[in-house]
């Protein structure tokens, strides 16, 4: 998970560096391709079947809209707004996934995880102002990836367990790039500054290899991450992200949060952590409730 968190944001360097010339379906195209490419030679490397289990596909696809859609409105958002800024807003997920487990799926969530996902709702409002306002509606893409991005770890969870992780991340590399292929076709000479291809030049296919090298080795060590240890025990190492992020953003870019984005993103990490320690407390709580001695 630390790889994860040290690599994702090369990812997110590259992805920005190719949008000054590649428009961002085709970067998102690029990332799932080259995730694709660089998996098949370990598949056949390492044995591995690459048949799916017929209940397993439904969840297959969805894992790879999620992850289409998520990509595509990050690097949207990236391409113009700082890496740390639109990566904060991200770290919403947690708290929509925890706010959708109780109110949808009937979780037992505290009344404290609760009041900390509304505070850290309060630090992502706090990050979106400043953006919104330099930016436009394009800073409101992140959220899109939050949605996105949380019900992808929900659906990772269950297939990481179900599926050995090279396969699972070649099908999910395979599926999403069948489905950017025919939009790329379709929007040929469209003028659509969002969708119509270019033709890469010079070091922009440095910067294209890039996405889909770093886009690989971070999920494919986050998933096995997710099918080797507890999510819980996974979960505040992810923050690591955003200090990697800012850092990047200012050696890079020479972007750096100002005062009220800081104070957004502190927010936000403070929310998560205390969020993720209750959910530790209530879990401890409930192992020693059922090792207790009946009455």
């Amino acid at each position: 998970m630390l790889g994860f968190c040290v690599t994702a944001p090369l990812l997110d360097v590259a992805a920005k560096l190719a949008a000054d010339s590649v428009p961002v379906g085709q970067i998102t195209a690029a990332r799932f391709i080259g995730q694709c490419a660089l998996m098949a030679p370990f598949v056949w490397i390492m044995g591995l079947s690459l048949r799916v289990a017929h209940g397993l596909w439904l969840a297959l696809v969805f894992r790879a809209v999620l992850l289409l859609v998520s990509t595509f409105c990050f690097i949207a958002a990236i391409s113009v707004m700082p890496l740390a800024d639109a990566l904060a807003i991200v770290f919403v997920a947690p708290f929509i996934v925890l706010l959708v487990g109780k109110y949808y799926f009937g979780e037992d969530v505290g009344p404290r995880r609760v009041w900390a996902a509304l505070v850290g709702f309060i630090g992502v409002l706090l990050v979106i102002q400043p953006s919104f306002a330099a930016f436009g509606a394009v800073a409101l893409f992140p959220l899109g990836t939050a949605v996105g991005f949380a019900f992808y770890i929900l659906v990772t969870r269950g297939l990481s367990r179900r599926m050995h992780p090279v396969t699972l991340q070649f099908h999910t590399g395979l599926i999403a790039s069948l489905m950017c292929l025919p939009v790329m076709v379709l929007a040929q000479g469209t003028g659509s500054s969002l969708l119509d291809p270019v033709w890469p030049e010079g070091i922009a296919w440095l910067w294209l290899f890039g996405v889909g090298f770093f886009a690989t080795i971070s999920h494919i060590m986050m998933t096995y991450a997710l099918s080797l240890a507890p999510s819980a025990t996974l979960a505040p190492l992810q923050y690591l992200e955003l200090p990697v992020a800012t850092l990047l953003g200012y050696l890079v870019f020479s972007d750096f949060p100002n005062a009220l984005t800081l104070t957004g993103i502190t927010i936000i990490i403070g929310a998560g952590l205390y969020m993720i320690h209750r959910e530790r407390v209530t879990a401890s709580q409930l192992v020693s409730a059922r090792a207790a001695p009946p009455i």
